[in-house]
């Protein structure tokens, strides 16, 4: 336990200063925000309550950014970062706005992602499994880039999922924002691990430690019944900034699988299911699993607060599991999602009746 407190203190700043500055600026922006006209529409989908401030996600990506500049040394890859998550914070906030054709936001997630690349990722059976070998050199002028086939692909996949599974979720306030918190904290606890890493993971602390203030004291106004929402403009740059922190903590995809398992397989499933129906995966529905947790008599702080505890106890296994464990965890999550998804859909119906 020592050796964690020691390591855990070089992060107890950023992380005070991301909570501290994200508290009193979501409180400032409740009087500040229905100023600027930025409301939401609940007539739009059929609920009978007064507008409330909307597009807090602006502010978690300003005080992220903020922390950054305050805490950190910038690279190319920080810079990388910064500039992909401007452009999905920007593309997001218009699509709150005005409302943007699903497929100009996927291409536009597609061309942010271009170039980003996983080189390996750990194989459950021991060693690593190189996504890197093959390439496709590509000539823009006088600049040759490489294509790595597998691991730009691979990656660009894994960030999409992540990006929309979380903003899905976003149907029920305090999902999102409770989700990253729990999920920056696995990978930060992971990152800060004595003696465990075999690369230097100060960078992902950081990044983890961030993410975590702001999301954590959002939550407190986000959380049903909620003063603020996040919009896409907070769901997808939590979803980008978790598929990262899973990238950068060297290849930990079975990690972050774990943290938010529950709601990735919803997202395939639901996914699965409107392309079985010839629907368009990209139309929204009342079908996913908190939904249905609803449908079936949860109130909404209990289906939010099922989707947290699965959260915790398969995320935390992933603090004392090894890739082969993880494995073995991820196929009981899986069996657990069918059993719960048919009890879910059979107590709903009964319900109807």
């Amino acid at each position: 336990m020592i050796p964690y407190l020691q390591a855990l203190q070089p992060y107890l700043l950023p992380g005070f200063v991301a909570f501290a500055l994200t508290f009193v600026l979501t409180a400032f922006s409740l009087y500040v925000f229905p100023r600027l006209g930025l409301l939401d529409k609940p007539k739009k989908y059929g609920l009978k309550r007064a507008p409330i401030p909307y597009s807090g996600g602006l502010i978690i990506f300003a005080v992220f950014l903020i922390c950054l500049g305050i805490f950190m040394d910038f690279d190319k890859h920080l810079w990388g970062v910064v500039i992909a998550a401007t452009m999905i914070v920007t593309v997001s906030f218009l699509d709150d706005r005005i409302g943007l054709s699903p497929i100009l936001r996927l291409g536009v997630q597609l061309v942010v992602l271009a170039g980003v690349g996983i080189a390996s990722v750990t194989n459950p059976f021991g060693g690593l499994i190189y996504l890197d070998t093959y390439e496709i050199p590509i000539a823009i002028g006088d600049m040759v880039y490489n294509f790595t086939i597998l691991a730009d692909l691979f990656t660009i996949l894994w960030i999409i999922l992540l990006m929309n599974t979380l903003n899905w979720m976003d149907g029920v306030p305090g999902i999102v924002s409770g989700l990253t918190a729990i999920g920056s904290v696995v990978m930060f606890i992971l990152a800060i691990r004595p003696n465990f890493h075999y690369i230097d993971q100060a960078d992902v602390a950081l990044l983890a430690v961030i993410l975590a203030g702001c999301a954590l004291a959002f939550w407190l106004f986000d959380f049903t019944p909620a003063k603020i929402l996040m919009g896409d403009t907070g769901s997808m740059f939590l979803g980008f900034m978790l598929a990262t922190l899973a990238i950068f903590s060297g290849g930990k995809i079975a990690t972050a699988l774990l943290i938010i398992g529950f709601p990735i397989l919803d997202a395939l499933w639901v996914i699965g299911r409107r392309l079985y129906q010839r629907k368009s995966p990209f139309r929204g529905d009342l079908r996913h699993i908190h939904h249905r947790l609803m449908k079936a008599g949860f109130s909404e702080r209990q289906a939010v607060f099922f989707i947290y505890t699965v959260s915790v106890i398969f995320g935390g296994t992933a603090l004392f599991l090894g890739s082969a464990q993880k494995m073995v965890a991820l196929s009981v999550m899986l069996v657990l999602m069918v059993i719960l998804g048919g009890l879910v859909v059979m107590k709903g119906r009964t319900n109807k009746t």
